[in-house]
C-alpha cells in the first residue's frame, strides 16, 4: 500500500563500464570472474568482461520478435550451470502464422554456453505464452529461479486488459515451472479445467522486475501501471492481483480504465506498494551482500520514465522510505543486478546504453 515515505537524493560513485550498447534489457554474471552475459532488444547475446571489453554476438541466440517492445528480454544462467553450461533467455517470438502471424507472445527457452563464450548450442524453446495477442507491447519477461527446483517467469497482458483475468490465457500471468521446463504438479491451477497450469498468479498488467527476497524466499514482482498505479506485489499461489478490475491508475486519455471497479476491489490482492506517479518501474534487485553494510537490505529498482535508480528501505514486507540515485545522469534505467563482487551493476535502456558500476559515494 502507499504511505507517507521521504524522498530523497543521494550521491553514488558511478563507473562507465561500456557504453555503445543498443538498448540493452538485462545482464547475468558468469562464475569465475569471467565477466558477464548481456542482452541488447535487438536480439544479441554479448559476453562482457574486464580488460576484454565486448566481445561478437553469441551465435545460437533464437530469433526475436524485434518491433515495439519486443525483442530479446531477459537472460538467466541455470542453478547448476557451472555443471550444465545451460543459459535460459526470454524474448519476443512471432505467431506462426495460423491467425496470429502479425502477432507475438514471450517465449522461454536454453541452450548450452560453449566453453569459449561464443556460440549458444541446441537452443530449446520449452515455454510460448498463448494466445499470441501482442502487436508489440506488454511482454512482461523477466525470469527468476527460486532456489527450490523452480522458475518463475513473469508475462504481460500484451495490452489486451481483460485477459490477465482469464485463466485459459497466459497473458498478464505469473507462471511456474520446473528447473527442466516441466510443469509443476503442485501448481495452483493444474488439472482444473479451463485453466492453464503453468500459472502461479494472475492480474498483472506488465511486470518488469522480478526477484527473490533474500531475507525469506518470497518472489517479489513490479509492473507498470496505466498513467499512475506503477505497484510491488508478492506474488502467491493461486491469487488474483486486480489488474484492469482493481488499480490505482487511470488511463492514459485521463479517463477511468472501462474495466476498473475501484482502487480496492474484493477477491483481489492489494500490492505492497505504489506509486500514484507512475516512475515507469523496470528490473529491480535486493542488496544482500556485505561490501556496503549501509545497503544491506535495501532494494534497487530501475525507473524508465524518471530516468533514475529508486533505492527503497524495507520494513519487513512494507516501504519506509526511498531515495532517488543518478538523477543527474537522465538515462532510461532497464535493469539492476548486485554483482558477486557487492557493486551494483545498472544496464541503461539508450540506443547508445551504457553499463555502469555503482557504489556509495561515502
Amino acid at each position: 500500500m502507499l504511505s507517507t515515505v521521504c524522498v530523497q537524493a543521494a550521491e553514488v560513485k558511478v563507473d562507465v563500464l561500456q557504453s555503445k550498447l543498443d538498448h540493452p534489457w538485462s545482464l547475468a554474471f558468469l562464475p569465475a570472474n569471467k565477466g558477464m552475459l548481456i542482452t541488447l532488444r535487438d536480439g544479441q547475446l554479448r559476453h562482457w568482461q574486464p580488460g576484454a571489453g565486448l566481445g561478437d554476438p553469441i551465435v545460437g541466440v533464437p530469433k526475436v520478435w524485434a518491433h515495439g517492445q519486443g525483442g530479446l528480454f531477459d537472460v538467466a544462467l541455470a542453478p547448476d550451470f557451472e555443471r550444465s553450461r545451460k543459459v535460459w533467455l526470454s524474448f519476443a517470438e512471432a505467431g506462426d502464422g495460423d491467425g496470429d502471424g502479425d502477432k507475438a507472445g514471450t517465449a522461454v527457452g536454453y541452450g548450452t554456453l560453449s566453453d569459449n563464450l561464443k556460440r549458444l548450442e541446441d537452443f530449446k524453446v520449452v515455454f510460448r505464452q498463448q494466445p499470441k495477442l501482442s502487436t508489440g507491447n506488454h511482454f512482461g519477461g523477466r525470469m527468476v529461479f527460486d532456489g527450490k527446483g523452480h522458475l518463475f517467469i513473469a508475462l504481460g497482458e500484451n495490452n489486451q486488459r481483460p485477459t490477465a483475468q482469464d485463466l485459459d490465457k497466459l497473458q498478464g500471468k505469473v507462471v511456474r515451472l520446473n528447473e527442466d521446463g516441466t510443469v509443476p504438479k503442485d501448481n495452483p491451477f493444474a488439472g482444473q479445467q479451463g485453466a492453464r497450469a503453468e500459472i502461479w498468479s494472475y492480474g498483472h498488467r506488465n511486470p518488469q522486475g522480478l526477484a527473490i527476497n533474500p531475507a525469506n524466499g518470497e518472489l517479489w514482482l513490479n509492473e507498470h501501471g496505466p498513467r499512475g498505479g506503477d505497484e510491488i506485489n508478492i506474488p502467491q499461489a493461486g491469487k488474483n492481483y486486480g489488474w484492469p478490475l482493481a488499480t490505482w491508475g487511470i488511463n492514459y486519455s485521463g479517463m477511468k480504465i472501462p474495466e476498473a471497479k475501484g482502487e480496492i476491489v474484493k477477491g483481489t490482492e492489494q500490492p505492497v506498494y505504489y506509486w500514484k506517479v507512475s516512475p515507469a518501474i523496470s528490473g529491480m534487485a535486493f542488496y544482500d551482500a556485505d561490501k556496503f553494510p549501509q545497503w544491506k537490505g535495501k532494494l534497487f529498482i530501475g525507473a524508465l520514465k524518471e530516468k533514475n535508480l529508486i533505492e527503497l528501505t524495507l520494513k519487513d514486507d512494507k516501504v519506509t522510505g526511498q531515495q532517488r540515485l543518478l538523477d543527474d545522469r537522465k538515462q532510461r534505467i532497464r535493469d539492476v543486478r548486485v554483482g558477486p563482487d557487492g557493486f551494483v551493476y545498472v544496464l541503461t535502456d539508450e540506443s547508445d546504453g551504457q553499463l555502469l558500476k555503482l557504489s556509495p559515494s561515502a
